[in-house]
């Protein structure tokens, strides 16, 4: 009587413990998806959002697998990019005080008075002296010194002051708000500093943004939910409502399945633990 009570009893729990199981294989586990997203991408498609008339083009999506460490298994990770062109982006450029630009081929040097709110700044020439005593026959190639004082030899006895040989400097005076030609831009100066100045323009550059899965996206000031739903598709939807049900539904399924778990195990641990007491010896 004792086997087969013991029998039937290990029946009952293995019948659970299957029927636990195979609700457990079964079963399909649920995912997040979106009917009529306000966008379904593919790498290399162009979209601009509603209000706004910045095109975006979605530059690469990727698909990879990370490891948890510590034998903590792989996790499969998908992020993306956009790009996008700011026409009229600004870029800004200083020159310092006493240091050298290049305008339309000639080398200035900057100088800025030394007073409390500077508006504007002198470009003084630099001229090339080797250049303009080579260019000379009867000048010597380099000058001399004489005294303290520099000097360009003239048919190789007569000393003449280089400020008398060369040419004077031109200068050129810069103001806040003047507008001119500058390394093939229409530059402004945006201000003057007894530090330095700094020219502005406008011109088209290229930005990249991020997209992570399942995180918040602004585009043009409208935010979207961005979602992988394989390696090749990026959605982005507004949806908030259906994404947090799709979430408690998924959490509720993993719940069950931990319960199906569970007792399944029980069952065919109890199985086994009667199986063993009823073939025990009997003491009477």
């Amino acid at each position: 009587m004792q086997r087969r009570a013991a029998v039937i009893s290990v029946v009952f729990f293995l019948v659970i413990g299957a029927g636990a199981y195979s609700l457990i294989a079964t079963a399909s586990t649920p995912s997040v998806s979106f009917e009529n997203p306000e966008y379904s991408l593919a790498q290399g498609d162009e979209f601009s959002v509603p209000g706004s008339d910045q095109a975006y083009t979605v530059s690469s999506i990727t698909e990879e697998e990370e490891s948890g460490g510590h034998g903590g298994g792989t996790t499969l990770v998908r992020s993306g990019e956009l790009t996008y062109v700011n026409e009229s982006a600004r870029y800004t450029e200083t020159w310092d005080n006493e240091s050298t630009v290049t305008l339309d081929g000639t080398d200035y040097r900057v100088e800025i008075a030394n007073v409390s709110d500077p508006s504007e700044a002198t470009l003084v020439e630099l001229y090339n002296e080797t250049a303009i005593l080579r260019a000379d026959s009867n000048a010597d190639n380099e000058t001399v010194t004489r005294d303290g004082e520099r000097y360009v030899v003239i048919n190789d006895s007569t000393l003449v002051s280089v400020d008398e040989y060369f040419p004077e400097n031109e200068t050129r005076t810069v103001a806040e708000g003047d507008s001119f030609g500058y390394n093939n831009q229409s530059v402004t100066v945006a201000a003057v500093e007894t530090s330095g100045v700094t020219v502005e323009w406008f011109a088209p550059e290229e930005n990249t943004v991020t997209v992570d899965n399942e995180a918040n996206l602004t585009l043009s000031g409208q935010q979207y939910l961005a979602y992988f739903p394989d390696g090749e598709t990026l959605v982005l939807t507004q949806n908030y409502d259906s994404y947090q049900a799709q979430l408690s539904e998924i959490e509720h399924y993993h719940e069950t399945e931990n319960g199906l778990w569970g007792v399944a195990i029980v069952s065919f641990t109890t199985s086994i633990l009667l199986v063993g007491m009823a073939f025990l010896p009997s003491r009477y």
